[in-house]
């Protein structure tokens, strides 16, 4: 199983970035992450991860 950071990084949401502005919120994300499975969190929080996502984007990694 996928940590929750390694979750945010598939989603293409920066964990820091989103730990760092919203901590209560990643940390019940975290721990209901831990408790299910992931495609039922998907499932639960899909149009929350979008908006997140807009929020908190992943910076494309430079070669």
């Amino acid at each position: 199983m996928d940590t929750f950071e390694e979750y945010l990084t598939k989603k293409k949401i920066d964990s820091t970035a989103f730990r760092q502005s919203e901590e209560l919120m990643w940390q019940d994300w975290s721990e209901l992450f831990q408790a299910i499975h992931p495609d039922s969190f998907t499932a639960q929080k899909l149009f929350l991860i979008n908006k997140i996502r807009r929020r908190f984007p992943q910076e494309a990694t430079k070669n």
